[in-house]
């Protein structure tokens, strides 16, 4: 089931060296593109929401809006999505199709419907699916509402972010199904792969969070770009200033670890902006999604980070509880923790369902 099969002539692979993504043009290198298809990278298929045509995020804040993921955390979401012959299966966010020509292999001929809600890749990947012989059915629309037409499912697969899990989807999953997508807060883009079982009277899905992951949001969940203005309207001086002994690498943690990701569920309705580090300095911005509150952190190489805060909530000191609080429960990493949904709501807990706070 080759990924080439499905990737555009013009795409932006991820390049490990140049720690960016590079534009590739099968015409002009057929054979770069091919091994740039054959590798274990994220490949970048749309920019903003394609108001980019070929020209690929050159322009200051443009974002990737679609794309192939890494080929290992395809599989990897696949084994605990386990889907076996025969089972109806539901996937929310088509892009390329590669992924739901997978499920399609191992389900069975009209096991699968994908729902994408933007029709031009819609459109594409419906003819990617066609042009290799699958049976998918590629149908636009937005996936937060599921696809009630075709339930009840047997598994539901979403590839990209949550913030929030929509109810519709466990309605349409019969009990005992798996419903598996990547889940996180508005604090930053680490997410952690939800692996929910849906109960025997079908009134609840829960389960633990198998590993990290960093996925494109849901549009339907997008959360409008931060104006750094509107929250500090003169200098980051006008702010209670204070120190913390937290260092950079404790607080930041790399790319995968669960820091972000605790810390996000921790402190609500926050966001997270980390600059780039110069001259061994590095300022970390928290933004209240609640009000105009803010914080400062300025981490420098050897001495002791200076803060600046204002505003009704302190978010440097909600994060640092946060951080001293994973600390103290032994630093868990993403699969001590999970995610029950209801009717109601969702809520986290650490281990047992027990110790559990409602987000």
């Amino acid at each position: 089931m080759p990924r080439a099969a499905f990737l555009p002539d013009v795409m932006w692979p991820w390049d490990v060296e140049a720690g960016c993504a590079v534009t590739v043009d099968r015409a002009v290198e057929p054979e770069r593109w091919l091994a740039y298809a054959g590798s274990d990278c994220p490949v970048v298929t749309q920019w903003v929401d394609g108001e980019h045509g070929d020209r690929g995020g050159t322009e200051p804040g443009e974002s990737a809006t679609s794309s192939a993921s890494m080929p290992s955390v395809v599989f990897r979401m696949l084994r605990d999505l386990d889907v076996r012959v025969g089972h109806r299966v539901l996937e929310v966010g088509t892009a390329t199709g590669w992924n739901a020509a997978l499920l399609a292999w191992r389900a069975g001929r009209d096991r699968v419907v994908s729902v994408e809600v933007d029709e031009a890749l819609a459109d594409r990947a419906r003819m990617a699916l066609e042009r290799f012989g699958s049976s998918v059915g590629v149908v636009s629309g937005d996936g937060f509402q599921g696809y009630p037409e075709g339930a009840p499912y047997d598994r539901i697969v979403c590839t990209c972010g949550l913030r929030r899990f929509p109810w519709a989807w466990v309605e349409q999953c019969r009990p005992g199904g798996i419903l598996v997508a990547p889940w996180g807060t508005h604090f930053s883009n680490a997410d952690g792969v939800a692996r929910l079982v849906v109960a025997d009277d079908g009134r609840s899905a829960s389960g633990k969070f198998t590993g990290p992951v960093e996925f494109m949001k849901l549009r339907a969940q997008r959360l409008p770009r931060v104006v750094h203005g509107a929250y500090v309207r003169g200098s980051v001086a006008d702010g209670e200033e204070s120190a913390t002994g937290v260092g950079e690498g404790e607080f930041t943690g790399g790319t995968f670890g669960a820091q972000r990701f605790v810390l996000g569920l921790r402190v609500p309705d926050c966001v997270r902006v980390e600059a780039e580090k110069r001259d061994g300095a590095r300022p970390v911005w928290l933004y209240s999604l609640r009000d105009l509150s803010w914080a400062c952190v300025y981490f420098r190489d050897g001495g002791e980070a200076r803060v600046w805060q204002s505003g009704p909530r302190r978010l440097w000191d909600e994060a640092e509880g946060a951080y001293r609080w994973w600390v103290a429960n032994g630093r868990p990493g993403h699969d001590r923790f999970g995610l029950t949904v209801t009717e109601e709501g969702e809520r986290v807990w650490l281990d047992e369902p027990g110790r559990s706070w409602a987000l």
